[in-house]
């Protein structure tokens, strides 16, 4: 049994689909969703794959924690809309990359999870989501939360990423630890990529819920 998070997981992706359906400018953003699910859902499904067959797959998800952070970089500076902080956060995406593939190579080493630079990582996103909620509470005008994607979106990942910065930050020493803290670990983990995703799909299907109340 794959573990229940790539099941919402897939619902997300599926859900995201129906941004296609969606020709307004100011969500174009969302178009990005699909491949990058797609994605995601790949990497997870056939890393629990090579961890059942008892293969690392320590530097897959490494790597691929790095394109994911870039990813979420990317798309939270496209909601924002100071210049200056947008640029700020464009930077960062190069920034970051360089700094995490050092990491990964030459200080953490690719046998141990990059704890140093995801927890930067986990407090970028926290600190730009924040900015983006600044932003959105002080338009001049009302918006309906529950039919705004960015929204969902970004509550998603500022949750997910506070509850994980402590506990990835802790993972290489927990892995040494105890083995009942790392299943703990996973379980911890598993509920938050559970409230993500479901957020993610929330954010998607509010689109479709927002044309039919304007139809």
């Amino acid at each position: 049994m794959y573990p229940t998070y790539i099941y919402f997981m897939a619902i997300s992706l599926l859900a995201s689909l129906t941004i296609y359906f969606v020709d307004k400018p100011s969500m174009r953003y969302l178009k990005l969703f699909p491949p990058f699910l797609l994605v995601t859902t790949s990497i997870e499904t056939f890393g629990f794959y090579q961890a059942s067959i008892g293969k690392s797959t320590v530097l897959l998800y490494n790597f691929f924690s790095v394109f994911e952070f870039c990813f979420y970089f990317y798309v939270i500076s496209l909601l924002i809309t100071n210049l200056k902080v947008k640029r700020a956060v464009l930077i960062t995406v190069f920034l970051y990359a360089i700094a995490a593939c050092i990491n990964i190579l030459f200080i953490q080493g690719v046998k141990m999870i990059h704890t140093f630079t995801y927890s930067i990582g986990c407090l970028l996103i926290v600190a730009f989501c924040i900015y983006y909620f600044f932003e959105l509470f002080r338009l001049p005008k009302s918006v309906k939360l529950q039919s705004n994607p960015a929204f969902w979106i970004c509550t998603g990942l500022l949750f997910y990423y506070c509850c994980g910065f402590p506990l990835y930050g802790l993972f290489n020493y927990l892995m040494q630890i105890s083995v009942l803290l790392v299943r703990n670990f996973f379980t911890i983990i598993t509920i938050l990529n559970i409230f993500l995703y479901s957020l993610f799909t929330i954010g998607f299907l509010c689109i479709i819920r927002t044309r039919k109340y304007t139809s």
